[in-house]
């Protein structure tokens, strides 16, 4: 959405919501530090949600190529941003992703493009784990797919049991990396290395 115009109705109506939102709080939206807040805001929201318009699987589909590549292809440590359903807090952390080809690869960049689609969203980090999953399982038709997410939320850090230091960390693994361990087990290995 950095390319796109914001959609003016949509910014005018979200403006006028958050605008009453700071009133209810008890903020002069009078005051020059927020005169422009609503509309910065509604903005931001279309951006923090503007994966509810993209496919993730039109994404894929448009750099998949036929080789007989039959090892482990790894993007790790992938940065991801999103927003918490419950609270519309930030959660933010990394994705790391495998998957095992079975006679179709993907362009390289399509991977992080497809994380940032679904946490472009009101998520959880379970959901968001499982959708990137299944986008690349439908879409290349792998021996196996591997995603792990590693995820700070503010709204355990900034209210509720407010842990600082608090990570959670979700798993999903289908095919090969379901059913052989050592699969699993050198995907794990690779995620951990600093090969970089």
């Amino acid at each position: 959405m950095e390319d796109k115009k914001y959609d003016e109705k949509k910014t005018e109506m979200l403006s006028v919501h958050y605008e009453e939102v700071l009133k209810i709080l008890g903020e002069d939206v009078n005051r020059e530090g927020l005169l422009k807040t609503p509309e910065r805001v509604a903005k931001a929201m279309q951006f923090l949600t503007s994966g509810n318009d993209v496919n993730p699987d039109d994404i894929m589909s448009q750099a998949i190529f036929h080789e007989e590549y039959s090892e482990m292809v790894i993007v790790k440590d992938i940065e991801v941003y999103s927003l918490c359903e419950h609270h519309m807090l930030p959660f933010f952390g990394k994705a790391h992703i495998a998957y095992i080809p079975n006679g179709k690869i993907v362009g390289l960049s399509k991977i992080p493009r497809v994380v940032d689609a679904y946490s472009r969203r009101l998520q959880v980090q379970e959901r968001l784990t499982l959708e990137i999953r299944d986008c690349i399982e439908r879409t290349l038709g792998p021996e196996g797919v591997a995603v792990v997410i590693e995820a700070s939320h503010m709204c355990m850090q900034m209210r509720g049991v407010q842990k600082q230091n608090s990570v959670t960390t979700t798993s999903s693994f289908k095919g090969l990396f379901l059913t052989n361990d050592s699969t699993r087990k050198e995907f794990i290995n690779l995620v951990q290395a600093k090969l970089h």
